[in-house]
């Protein structure tokens, strides 16, 4: 799915990638920023896994790749496809009043802190999903289907020792049974709201990482796991990369930047002005000051490492 050609319905989709806290910058050059990691780098159930066990590299995503949010609030996160505010939210709006019909996959992670966090990343199904599929099973599926199915595969890329300790190279999981996760719906889109702080192992793993985390890169996957023989090989649904995430640069949850996402001419010639108009201002009282905005893991018990009935067992 997310192999075809869409370089004609890619505008609004290279907008949202384009705007939030943090940029979407190349996998080489990434700091404070997000990517989008090749599938390959991430080893999932191979089509005679239940034999042989043995693993191989991912290939394509089903979906699409859409935006990176890297957020706080003054109280946990939610919902966020389900807030005005939300700046996906918003441009999906607008493309639902055109032919093309996007269907949004979000993963909210929940980061526990002393200020409320969320690292949010966002794919797209510009195709139907097929009836029968994995997918179509766990978005009409109850949440015990849901919660017994998605996995998050976690690669740390760069790191201190102490967190690569903590964490291992790589953790599997089962999100539904190492931390809380709850599901929303809309008629486009569905959110997984992942609260880390669920779970005291997760918490602490988390609490450790985060001090660190203006070093760290970290590569997320997330999949619907195959447990019987026809739903072999597994598939990523998408993956992202953080990067050396600055605290300090998270925004808060709010309506996109002034000029319409979707490059429609007609995008608020008044607002644009008085924007302008104040950045005027802002010199005037302060010569030397730069115009500026605020720009702009889930991990478990140690050791996680290539067994995944292990690694279940630990979050």
């Amino acid at each position: 799915m997310a192999g075809h050609d869409y370089e004609n319905e890619l505008e609004w989709i290279q907008a949202l990638k384009s705007q939030g806290a943090v940029p979407l910058i190349g996998l080489d050059d990434c700091r404070n920023c997000w990517a989008s990691p090749p599938g390959g780098t991430f080893m999932v159930r191979g089509p005679e896994y239940f034999t042989s066990k043995v693993k191989i590299p991912a290939g394509d995503y089903l979906l699409k790749p859409l935006a990176f949010d890297w957020i706080k609030g003054p109280t946990k996160i939610s919902e966020i496809l389900n807030n005005p505010n939300s700046r996906v939210k918003r441009v999906l709006n607008e493309v639902l009043s055109t032919d093309t019909k996007p269907f949004v996959w979000a993963f909210n992670l929940q980061v526990p802190s002393k200020d409320n966090y969320s690292a949010v990343a966002y794919f797209v199904a510009l195709e139907p999903i097929p009836n029968g599929s994995l997918m179509d099973q766990f978005l009409k599926g109850d949440d015990a289907f849901r919660n017994s199915r998605l996995k998050l595969i976690a690669n740390i890329v760069k790191g201190p020792w102490i967190v690569r300790t903590a964490v291992g190279e790589q953790a599997i999981c089962i999100l539904g049974r190492a931390v809380s996760c709850k599901y929303y719906f809309g008629d486009n889109y569905i959110e997984v709201d992942v609260d880390i702080g669920a779970s005291m192992v997760a918490n602490a793993i988390v609490h450790l990482a985060f001090g660190y985390i203006q070093t760290l890169t970290v590569d997320l996957a997330f999949l619907i796991e195959s447990q019987v023989e026809s739903e072999l090989p597994e598939r990523l649904l998408g993956a992202v990369r953080f990067s050396e995430l600055n605290p300090a640069s998270a925004g808060p949850l709010e309506p996109p930047p002034l000029e319409d996402a979707l490059g429609n001419p007609q995008s608020s010639l008044s607002t644009r002005l008085w924007k302008s108009i104040g950045q005027g201002f802002s010199q005037l009282l302060h010569p030397g000051a730069q115009d500026g905005s605020v720009s702009g893991s889930a991990h478990t018990n140690g050791h996680l490492h290539e067994n995944e009935e292990e690694d279940n067992k630990r979050w």
